[in-house]
């Protein structure tokens, strides 16, 4: 696969904000765009961002046509969806792949978002960015300073280096490959696609309110798709949210994992929910050592 790098983001680009999975609360994407505006940028939003179908922002075609109109604009540089939610995956087989590959460029969110994100690697081998979103991680009055210097220092530069806030080494090593994964449950939605990269990866994964039974059920079933399992080489942990009385468990899940494996496995990474976010390269080469995570991208 070529991977395909876009260009890195400098002030006075035009970002275009769009939406399509979950509706949005107009109020706060307007707030963003102030917070954006005051660094430099340019901001377009989509034109059907604020539309609301159901628990959707827009019908399938409201959204695609705007995902599609982000990608064919010459004068965006840049893409951030608006949040997550849910509707992505509703989206995933009306894409047109080669509008995407022949018009790479930045492209933002988490959460479910995911789907997009390796999608996008996959059939186009665009490497997008794991990051924050404008509806719930930059509104002016309650910015968390480590998610947007680390934001933007990812947006602006060639290589990263990746460390866990309390590292956890279920078992220890080294690795070497391409960085891909993202919100557990949505990757798990896309299975039945081709979607697993063909090449080693190194595995990230988080998740919210997800009791510790679905989480085993969910690497479990990544773990009995073949290609995962022959091409992953490495997992980095961030958060799973909602399950604090119950982390001993989630503990027991991991070394298990890792004893089957026979990976490296770490944990303790911003790669979360939370307010306090990494921004990770998906897609990005990365080099792992004693939980020191190097991504070139």
């Amino acid at each position: 696969m070529n991977i395909i790098k876009p260009n890195k983001l400098k002030k006075g680009d035009t970002i275009s904000i769009i939406a399509p999975a979950g509706n949005v609360d107009k109020d706060k994407i307007l707030n963003s765009v102030k917070y954006f505006e005051s660094l430099g940028y340019k901001i377009k939003l989509g034109n059907n961002i604020f539309k609301s179908d159901r628990y959707l922002a827009g019908s399938d075609k409201d959204r695609l046509e705007d995902l599609h109109n982000a990608f064919s604009d010459k004068e965006v540089k840049a893409i951030f969806c608006a949040r997550g939610g849910y509707g992505s995956i509703r989206l995933i087989n009306k894409i047109d792949y080669d509008l995407i590959k022949n018009n790479p460029k930045i492209f933002c969110g988490y959460s479910d978002i995911t789907a997009l994100s390796l999608m996008f690697f996959k059939r186009t081998g665009l490497i997008s960015f794991s990051a924050p979103m404008p509806k719930g991680d930059f509104q002016p009055d309650e910015l968390d300073k480590y998610t947007v210097e680390n934001f933007w220092k990812t947006l602006e530069s060639n290589n990263i280096t990746i460390t866990a806030t309390e590292q956890k080494t279920y078992k220890n090593g080294d690795a070497q490959g391409i960085v891909w994964g993202g919100n557990l449950a949505t990757i798990c939605s896309l299975c039945g696609l081709d979607f697993i990269p063909d090449d080693k990866f190194i595995f990230f994964a988080e998740d919210l309110n997800e009791p510790v039974y679905k989480i085993d059920r969910s690497f479990r079933q990544l773990l009995n798709t073949n290609k995962f399992r022959q091409n992953v080489c490495a997992v980095v942990l961030g958060d799973f949210l909602g399950i604090d009385e119950y982390k001993d468990q989630l503990d027991i899940l991991f070394n298990e994992i890792s004893e089957e494996l026979n990976i490296p496995v770490f944990g303790g990474y911003k790669i979360t929910h939370s307010a306090a976010k990494l921004t990770i390269p998906t897609g990005g080469y990365g080099k792992l050592h004693d939980g020191i995570l190097e991504i070139d991208y």
